[in-house]
């Protein structure tokens, strides 16, 4: 029964229902010596008892079978689906190994399902990134690609590319033959367009890779502006300390918060300011590496106190700044203004309270993040596919320069290196070693 392997399908903790996956050529055999059923109907949801290797009574369950090629893996499957709890699901868990079974690997259902043609990569790999989705736009892209939506871009960029690559062979076999003259321009463009559409995926991809992962927001200013209170507001509990000592935050603080249907991370960062304390200014250096990091930038004044150097320190990191997103706040409004509010005329200011009023901000983030995840452009989802189709553009732009110089040999060549990439997408000529390193990246159960 060693090719037989079992796991907890659901999260670990107190819940309704816990979930028991068996997937492999034993597990119908387990669901009768468990169930203590005869008849067994696929996809059926039987209500039956589950006992241990004791024949001691576990459970009240649901219990149910796929037929192998009919389920997730192309394996014969059983789920048993238990009251949740810790105890439960792992006395259960215990019993299907007690007969022979042996627990997944992270990744294993997955990667069978891989092996055994029911999924491609994209799809594994959607499957993944939708257990930790951060938003609703995400899970939308995630669907889609699920649905085989990556995979149809990459078979028409394969056929595409082979379409090319037969004219090559074409001209090489047939030299002394009457080609078209045009043949070579038709080809050229045909890679022209395919080289535009994946810049334009790739660019893409990287703007709204926040969707996916969370965007991280970054809240910069000089010290006392109310970085740490604004955190502690949008958080509804006190995370940061908060008092008027400057220099108070010291090291930036990470945390999850939902705005609207997205869930982003939210960097506290130290005062910037000249400081000679050796503590305080690593935590400075660290609030300059958040912002090179973060999506977005919230940049904190302080209405209550005259615009001076700090200040100013603050506005020539924004100027500084490329392919961000800058939101620029205007906070203590409660308090009489002193601030020129003039020095910050390059931005659209919103002046906020963070003990009070921040619905301006967290409305403004909300559009922006919304806005962002606007449009019916491709994405995609991992480093690895990014990597992929990089590579696939570099061989086609290599290909360009035999390709009007007549060297169709060496056009060919790296017309098959960008074949090759760009299939790895769905269908890797990687060995196995590779495989278990990408499925290894997931959770048991899956």
């Amino acid at each position: 029964m060693y090719n037989t392997i079992t796991a907890i399908a659901t999260a670990h903790g107190v819940s309704s229902i816990s979930i028991i996956r068996v997937s492999g050529d034993a597990a119908l055999e387990i669901a009768h010596k468990i169930s203590h059923l005869e008849n067994i109907i696929p996809r059926h949801a039987h209500l039956t008892s589950l006992y241990n290797f004791n024949n001691e009574l576990i459970d009240h369950a649901i219990m149910i079978y796929f037929a192998a090629p009919h389920s997730f893996t192309g394996e014969e499957i059983v789920e048993f689906q238990c009251h949740g709890g810790m105890i439960v699901a792992q006395e259960i868990l215990d019993t299907i190994t007690s007969y022979g079974v042996r627990l997944a690997e992270p990744g294993e259902f997955s990667k069978r399902a891989f092996l055994n043609g029911k999924i491609d990569l994209t799809e594994a790999e959607a499957i993944s990134k939708l257990i930790e989705a951060k938003s609703v736009d995400a899970a939308k892209i995630l669907a889609k690609q699920m649905k085989g939506e990556l995979k149809t871009f990459v078979d028409e960029s394969r056929d595409a590319l082979l379409r090319s690559l037969a004219y090559s062979e074409v001209m090489i076999d047939y030299a002394e033959e009457d080609i078209p003259d045009d043949i070579m321009n038709s080809i050229s463009t045909q890679l022209d367009a395919l080289t535009e559409q994946i810049e334009q995926i790739v660019e893409a991809s990287h703007r709204r890779r926040g969707l996916i992962e969370g965007f991280k927001v970054a809240i910069v200013g000089k010290p006392n502006v109310g970085k740490s209170s604004l955190l502690n507001a949008l958080l509804s509990y006190d995370r940061a300390i908060v008092s008027d000592i400057a220099g108070t935050t010291r090291d930036t603080i990470e945390e999850q918060v939902r705005i609207g249907s997205h869930i982003i991370r939210l960097v506290d960062t130290a005062g910037i300011r000249e400081s000679d304390d050796t503590i305080e200014k690593i935590g400075i250096e660290r609030s300059l590496s958040s912002v090179k990091d973060a999506d977005v930038i919230v940049a904190l004044f302080d209405s209550s106190r005259p615009f001076d150097g700090e200040d100013a320190k603050i506005l020539s990191i924004l100027e500084a700044v490329e392919d961000k997103h800058i939101v620029v706040a205007l906070n203590k409004s409660d308090l009489d203004r002193v601030f020129d509010i003039t020095k910050l005329d390059a931005y659209e200011v919103l002046e906020v309270s963070a003990k009070k009023a921040f619905v301006k901000l967290t409305e403004r983030l909300e559009c922006l993040f919304d806005s962002i995840g606007e449009g019916e452009e491709l994405m995609l989802i991992s480093s690895r596919q990014i990597e992929a189709v990089n590579k696939a553009k570099i061989s086609i732009e290599e290909a360009k320069v035999p390709l009007m110089n007549g060297e169709l040999e060496f056009f060919s060549y790296h017309l098959q290196e960008a074949v090759k990439s760009i299939s790895s997408i769905s269908k890797p000529y990687d060995s196995e070693e590779i495989l278990d390193k990408m499925f290894g990246e997931f959770c048991l159960g899956k």
